[in-house]
């Protein structure tokens, strides 16, 4: 009896090590017949006599699973992952996968029906399908980009872009990967995807006669070719025991939080995705309280002349109408003055996204020579003196100390509050009032990309103004000529929202615009051609899409319908 109980034992407690998970990390490792993927890098050569280059690479994998020996199948829990060459997100961890010896992995690109039409607000703000994050969500038209691949091309003499974008539920691609894993230990994956293969077999794509760009409309050809080249570019490129890839997993702690605290509620509509708010910043009232009056008084210049508020007026939506910002003395600075709502959302700051976080973005007017001309050593010791600051100060903090690092914090704490969701759109898209017809139309050419060969002639602002926030809060070359005397050539410049784009005259970077209807026709007929604009627009022809003079004022009249009232309060206390 002790026997077999021993034996019976010893079974069971074996069938229990047999699954002890082990984990694994997973790398895609991009490459062009072989050889790693360098972005935005015109020299790659494929059939057709096209050299091409890519600037976006990114999709959504689901459905992971790994076969065993016997030929049934592990799936882990982990239900979707996004993938992005330009974003350096290109590895990813799985805790679960029982230890045993696996034969293939497959996977989709591409989500199922009922994921794919499933809110997108209703994710959170690190989840691979959270909008914000990944830039791959289809906003009004619903569902998901599940391969978006960007970039130029040239053919002899033609320079031009090209725009993939696989979607829609019927075009989930199944991968199979065939690969022999004894998982007995940590072990690290790397796949490779090659983009040559995806281009060129089994079904050659020849941008200049198959097209240049694609939405997957049904019945269209590239996306059959796509799809079947898909199957092919996948492949195991090494296998490594013992060795992790490396995750980064930061979690930041609250910097200075009061014993006595009240959460500031952050409000926002259910149509934007979540925002990754900061975590060692969390919103608090007291907090915000000391930000907004910081932002309103000139204390922070060298002569107290002027404050935050001065070039960010909130009946301007927190622009200040000028052409370039004027700071101290009236000294005119070099860039137009950016809007202030949704900051929640942004990951860079600037026009130029040379700032990172927006407690050192809100500093840096303070030291600009032409903005406040002052120094924070010198707006410390000023506040200090003050019996009203020192209380803010202590009230907001877990002291009355005043420092650099806690006016930024404050300055961030306040900022972020600052949204903006509430327009005539909004309000038609939930029923409680319907747009004019010319608004409507405007809409439609907003939402409609530009594809000749399948009969579509909209606008295709979509592409870098799309989702609830009308922004992909990302970088491009939007066509703008440089001016005399302005090294601008292959700039890239911050996307802003049109959200309340009605109020922020004048347009672009540098106040080159002065009416919506220059930038429209900017759009239509005047882009740039340079090495690096955005292949969107450059896969355009070179005349440009020639919408007409009424489809024109339509999108003018549609961007119109994105203004919050909250911003058209001309009273004196507005901005205090």
């Amino acid at each position: 009896m002790f026997c077999r109980r021993t034996t019976i034992l010893i079974v069971f407690l074996f069938g229990i090590c047999t699954v002890i998970p082990s984990p694994v990390h997973i790398k895609f490792r991009h490459n062009v017949s072989g050889k790693p993927l360098l972005l935005d890098s015109l020299r790659y050569s494929k059939l057709g006599g096209e050299v091409f280059s890519v600037s976006r690479l990114s999709y959504l994998i689901s459905g992971l699973s790994f076969q065993r020996e016997d030929g049934t199948w592990t799936i882990p829990n982990r239900e979707i992952i996004w993938i992005d060459a330009f974003k350096r997100r290109d590895t990813f961890l799985i805790n679960d996968l029982p230890k045993s010896i696996y034969k293939a992995c497959r996977f989709y690109i591409g989500l199922d029906e009922s994921i794919n039409k499933f809110h997108p607000d209703k994710y959170g703000p690190k989840h691979p399908l959270n909008p914000a994050l990944n830039n791959l969500h289809w906003s009004w038209q619903g569902g998901y980009i599940f391969l978006a691949l960007e970039g130029h091309y040239r053919k002899k003499s033609k320079r031009s872009g090209y725009s993939l974008h696989l979607a829609r539920s019927a075009n989930r691609t199944l991968i199979n990967v065939p690969m022999l894993i004894n998982h007995s230990s940590p072990t690290s994956i790397i796949i490779d995807f090659d983009l040559a293969s995806l281009l060129s077999s089994p079904h050659p794509l020849v941008f200049n006669k198959d097209g240049e760009s694609t939405h997957s409309k049904k019945g269209d050809p590239i996306i059959d070719s796509l799809k079947s080249n898909l199957v092919v570019s996948f492949r195991v490129n090494n296998i490594v025991h013992e060795k992790a890839l490396g995750l980064k997993n930061e979690t930041k702690r609250p910097l200075y939080l009061p014993e006595n605290y009240q959460p500031f509620p952050f409000k926002v509509a259910r149509t934007f995705p979540m925002p990754n708010l900061p975590t060692d910043n969390p919103l608090i009232q007291s907090r915000v309280r000391l930000g907004k009056r910081l932002f309103f008084d000139p204390i922070l210049s060298r002569d107290e002349s002027i404050s935050c508020a001065s070039c960010h007026e909130k009946n301007k939506a927190f622009t200040d109408g000028f052409s370039k910002s004027i700071g101290i003395s009236g000294r005119e600075g070099k860039m137009n003055s950016m809007p202030l709502f949704n900051l929640a959302w942004k990951k860079k700051f600037s026009w130029d996204g040379r700032v990172s976080s927006l407690r050192d973005q809100a500093l840096m007017p303070i030291t600009n020579h032409i903005e406040f001309d002052n120094s924070i050593e010198t707006i410390v010791h000023k506040i200090s003196k003050d019996k009203i600051y020192k209380s803010l100060f202590s009230k907001a903090f877990n002291d009355d100390a005043v420092t650099g690092e806690k006016i930024g914090l404050a300055l961030e704490n306040y900022l972020l509050t600052l949204t903006s969701y509430d327009s005539k759109f909004d309000r038609a898209m939930s029923g409680k009032l319907e747009m004019t017809e010319i608004e409507k139309r405007g809409f439609e050419l907003f939402m409609t990309e530009y594809e000749p060969r399948l009969a579509s002639f909209g606008a295709d602002c979509f592409h870098c103004h799309g989702g609830a926030l009308f922004t992909d809060n990302e970088f491009h070359d939007n066509g703008l000529k440089p001016k005399k005397l302005r090294n601008e050539e292959n700039r890239i410049f911050s996307t802003p929202s049109l959200r309340n784009v009605e109020l922020t005259a004048p347009y672009m970077h540098d106040g080159r615009f002065k009416t919506l209807e220059e930038v429209v026709s900017h759009y239509t007929s005047s882009v740039h051609r340079s090495e690096t604009l955005d292949p969107n627009l450059a896969k355009h022809p070179v005349q440009g899409i020639q919408l007409n003079e009424l489809d024109q004022k339509a999108i003018v009249a549609f961007l119109k319908t994105l203004t919050d009232p909250q911003f058209q309060d001309t009273s004196p206390s507005l901005n205090k």
